[in-house]
């Protein structure tokens, strides 16, 4: 008797990535490995081939079309296309046209050792089987009536017709796909009519200077300095004072408000003004706690012993001593 097996379900790896895939309907490309997981192409090559393999026929992958699409410069595209080239998943040829001028011809390939070998160009002939034709059937031969006079001539008996089976070609059987209902899956990606968070307000200083709204002005107006990418107006300037001036307030250095708004910014950054006042109501930090006093030392009168007080006099010591003395004296106990 069979025993049937429970197996338990895979569990997620410890390390290392976790697909979370959702089922697409539209709007992707089926990306071979061979480009995707290739040892010998960098990942600029990589991304760019991928890049290619996902336009349409038709669209123009020159090094200046690329370049006018992605940041990095025409060197590099051109480099990582000459590495497509040399692994076989591109190929560019110069053609003659009408009016007697070249165009570049480009190939995109997503099976290199296939395309060299010729798969997917010819079509294999099935052969078909031919019918075997019919044999013959001879007309029966009547037989003449029998008299005295005359022998018996017995007519040679005639072969039956044998039927050969013709061979009929079975059809192949097609498959047909089932409809097969998506499993139910938490959606990511929140629908355009979901409710919105409330944009955070734009912190402000609660005790604010004219230094310190100088000093974040400063600032501001700096950062293309070293980062190119947040050229700010006069206008976005004015209205970004008072975040940042909030942060120097709560002891923020400004090398370090610099680098919390202005590192990683998206490609292509749009607009740098709104980055900055998110970032800068995002990622505000924590007033600093508030500083304790330090009692500061005192010399005794009587002693001349150190001891922490906030008015100069007597150690605790010398100030029970006196008070002893004086309540004796006050009793009428002193000698």
């Amino acid at each position: 008797m069979d025993t049937q097996q429970v197996s338990a379900p895979p569990r997620a790896p410890s390390a290392g990535v976790v697909h979370i895939n959702i089922r697409l309907t539209d709007g992707y490309t089926i990306i071979s490995n061979r480009l995707s997981q290739h040892r010998g192409l960098s990942l600029l090559a990589i991304g760019l081939g991928t890049h290619i393999q996902s336009l349409p026929d038709g669209r123009r992958v020159g090094v200046k079309a690329l370049a006018a699409v992605f940041p990095e410069s025409e060197v590099r595209i051109a480099a990582a296309l000459r590495e497509l080239e040399q692994h076989g998943f591109l190929r560019r040829t110069r053609e003659r046209v009408g009016g007697g001028k070249l165009a570049t011809r480009t190939e995109s390939y997503n099976h290199p050792e296939a395309a060299v070998r010729g798969w997917g160009r010819e079509r294999v002939a099935v052969p078909v089987p031919e019918a075997v034709p019919a044999p013959e059937v001879l007309p029966a031969v009547a037989a003449e009536p029998v008299t005295a006079a005359e022998p018996v001539h017995v007519p040679a008996p005639v072969p039956e017709p044998v039927h050969v089976a013709v061979p009929v070609p079975v059809p192949v059987p097609v498959p047909v796909s089932v409809p097969v209902d998506p499993v139910p899956v938490p959606r990511l990606v929140p629908t355009p009519t979901a409710p919105r968070k409330p944009r955070l307000p734009l912190p402000a200083p609660q005790h604010p200077t004219a230094a310190l709204c100088a000093a974040a002005a400063d600032l501001l107006a700096g950062l293309r300095r070293t980062a190119p990418a947040f050229l700010l107006s006069e206008e976005d300037v004015r209205g970004l004072i008072p975040g940042v001036a909030a942060w120097l307030e709560r002891g923020a250095r400004p090398d370090a408000v610099r680098a919390a708004i202005t590192e990683d910014p998206p490609v292509p950054l749009r607009h740098p003004a709104k980055l900055l006042r998110h970032r800068l109501a995002a990622l505000l930090p924590p007033p600093l706690p508030a500083a304790v006093p330090v009692v500061p030392l005192q010399n005794c009168d009587d002693c001349d012993r150190a001891f922490r007080s906030s008015v100069p006099g007597c150690c605790r010591g010398c100030g029970e001593a006196r008070a002893g003395v004086g309540g004796a004296e006050w009793l009428g106990l002193s000698a």
